[in-house]
């Protein structure tokens, strides 16, 4: 980073001034944009969107997820789920199962297809990650997660943090 834009990247700056922080929404809009476009370009092979890549990574993340658990996770509603699973449940990247407690519950499972488009995408998306972390200092891997989990409402953080991190008692690694 150059002292141009170290001189602007001062904490406490934006909002606390009555100012709005376009410099960090207009950041985390371009980042995005480029992260989701590495994933976008291999969906249009499948003819799939940014839908598909969301419903496939947590079913591939978390096999058995039920149909709620997903809706909760993505904070959609079910219309907007039915069309995307149904095609990922019709083109076999994806499988429901009856609930062996509940029969009418549907837990989800990507097939081995699924699993291997979600892991090509988090491999693309892996190494935009990667090659920032290459010339970043030490510890801004950790910085990074506490800034993400930051942004995230503070009523979900925890939530969330078991979704990331399964198992563990701590908000982060």
């Amino acid at each position: 980073m150059d002292a141009a834009v170290q001189g602007k990247t001062r904490a406490g700056q934006g909002e606390a001034d009555g100012e709005p922080m376009f410099d960090l929404i207009e950041l985390f809009f371009f980042a995005y944009r480029d992260f989701v476009g590495d994933a976008d370009r291999l969906l249009e092979a499948y003819r799939f969107g940014r839908a598909h890549h969301r419903v496939l990574h947590f079913v591939s993340r978390q096999p058995g997820l039920t149909i709620a658990e997903l809706l909760d996770i993505l904070k959609i509603t079910k219309q907007s789920l039915n069309r995307v699973l149904k095609e990922l449940l019709e083109q076999g990247f994806v499988e429901a199962r009856a609930g062996v407690a509940d029969r009418r519950q549907r837990h989800l499972f990507a097939t081995a297809k699924g699993r291997k488009l979600a892991l090509e995408l988090a491999h693309l998306q892996s190494r935009r990650f990667s090659r920032v972390l290459e010339t970043a200092s030490e510890g801004a891997r950790a910085e990074a997660i506490r800034f993400l989990l930051s942004v995230i409402d503070p009523a979900d953080q925890d939530k969330v943090a078991g979704l990331v991190w399964p198992g563990q008692t701590r908000l982060a690694p």
